[in-house]
């Protein structure tokens, strides 16, 4: 057995790990997109996929499966496994991606969609499933929650299973592991057991806030931002990060005394991608945690409120951009992409982000490269950053609330190892840049001792 990495091992896009069972048979565990410093002109796959019997898809972020289109491409015909809620929430994210980033061309986009669909194989969580092997060789894989965004799973990979003595060797590859108290979907808990163990470490080296600290920071830093009467532009991922953020919301509206200025503050969501997903949310609500649903027996709708405003059609957009600008009105904007690196969030930073009355809120992960990572390094000491070639000096205030980030923080990390009843013999450490990786190795060392190999994957 080995494991090899084409991407997510130099920063945290890119995921594509290989599980390499005999020399005629290997596992692809997501195959995601590079973006900001690591983005590439050239998307097509540059590794070897004769070989390659199976894609394992842990969860639906750009990020993960972006080249999969690239895949198809090379001739794939395995089976693409994948939870039920990501089977719904896959072709959503992969039509949209062809749209921005490859063609408008009907026909390219349905006929790879097309493929697509004949490829998703849906498994409930829990259930194990045969991988294809050649050989005579038995493998198996089963789906856990991880929490991170609907869908999500962190997957386990038992090989080589002997009829016998029933030993196998189990992989477990821990996709985006979710912080304990995001909104919406249960946290993730630790596999029983596991002999490799491949983990990301976004956060390695940091921990979050508490949900009720960064409840009331966001409540704060909202009052303030609306009371000169401008806006607060949120950049959020369409899935995960919106429907957080329109559950903490709803929740601050609700709880706000009648009168309130929270009563009349406009939520707009503008992006028709992250209302599609959100009507997903909604759809698979029985995969919510049990806080939520209690509110929806209590009648309330936590993605979809009164003060909610969905806008569709880019006419739409640029008619409520212009609004915003001609009139001061206080109003919260949701809008992809989560790092700014394209979308409509752009148009919206290229419009208010000179404007001292504008407020900009981070609430994930900026990566290094992107447009979000810049405005958050120089934001703060009034700097200036080029937007459509256009030198722009950021004069809104900008501010960054970690609690909110759907990815597990250095405590998470540790306590899923350490959770475990029987911890594994070896660790590999991918998806984070270098500081957080080696932050991460330096703590398990520390928690586990020099008994377990630690290992910063390559």
């Amino acid at each position: 057995m080995q494991i090899l990495h084409h991407g997510a091992v130099n920063g945290v896009t890119g995921s594509c790990h290989e599980l390499v069972i005999n020399s005629q048979t290997s596992i692809l565990i997501d195959c995601g997109l590079f973006q900001g410093e690591d983005a590439k002109d050239d998307l097509s796959i540059e590794f070897n996929v004769t070989h390659i019997t199976a894609l394992i898809v842990t969860h639906c972020h750009i990020d993960h499966v972006g080249r999969i289109p690239y895949l198809l491409a090379t001739g794939f015909k395995g089976p693409i496994f994948t939870t039920l809620a990501s089977a719904s929430l896959l072709p959503l994210v992969i039509e949209d991606a062809l749209k921005v980033g490859v063609t408008r061309d009907t026909k390219i986009i349905n006929a790879c969609l097309s493929l697509l669909n004949k490829r998703i194989v849906a498994v409930n969580f829990n259930t194990w499933f045969a991988l294809p092997c050649a050989n005579e060789q038995i493998a198996k894989a089963r789906f856990q929650r991880a929490g991170h965004i609907l869908g999500s799973a962190y997957v386990e990979i038992d090989i080589g299973i002997n009829t016998k003595s029933n030993r196998s060797h189990r992989v477990v590859f821990s996709g985006d592991l979710g912080a304990p108290y995001t909104p919406l979907l249960p946290a993730p808990k630790p596999p029983y057991k596991a002999d490799t163990l491949v983990i990301e470490s976004t956060y390695g080296d940091k921990n979050h806030q508490g949900r009720k600290e960064r409840t009331q920071t966001l409540k704060n830093v909202i009052e303030r931002a609306v009371a000169d009467n401008g806006v607060v532009l949120v950049p959020a991922f369409s899935i995960g990060r919106t429907q957080e953020l329109l559950y903490e919301l709803e929740q601050l509206i609700h709880q706000s005394a009648k009168g309130s200025p929270w009563r009349k503050i406009h939520v707009i969501l503008d992006s028709p991608m992250a209302a599609n997903f959100t009507e997903q949310y909604i759809k698979f609500k029985h995969l919510w945690d049990a806080e939520a649903k209690r509110k929806v027996a209590k009648g309330r709708h936590p993605l979809d409120f009164e003060n909610l405003t969905t806008v569709d059609t880019h006419s739409e957009h640029i008619a409520i951009i212009n609004y915003l600008a001609s009139r001061q009105t206080p109003a919260i904007i949701l809008a992809a992409s989560g790092m700014c690196s394209g979308g409509r969030i752009v148009n919206y930073l290229e419009r208010f982000l000179g404007d001292k009355t504008t407020d900009v809120l981070f609430v994930g992960y900026q990566g290094r490269g992107t447009l979000g990572r810049d405005i958050q390094k120089y934001g703060p000491r009034n700097g200036y950053v080029f937007i459509n070639n256009t030198r722009l000096t950021i004069n809104a205030q900008v501010h960054t609330i970690s609690g909110y980030s759907a990815h597990a923080d250095q405590n998470g990390l540790v306590k899923f190892v350490t959770g475990m009843r029987k911890k594994p013999s070896h660790i590999k450490i991918v998806h984070g840049d270098n500081e957080a990786k080696r932050a991460l190795a330096s703590k398990y060392k520390e928690v586990l001792g020099s008994e377990i190999k630690i290992e910063i994957g390559t």
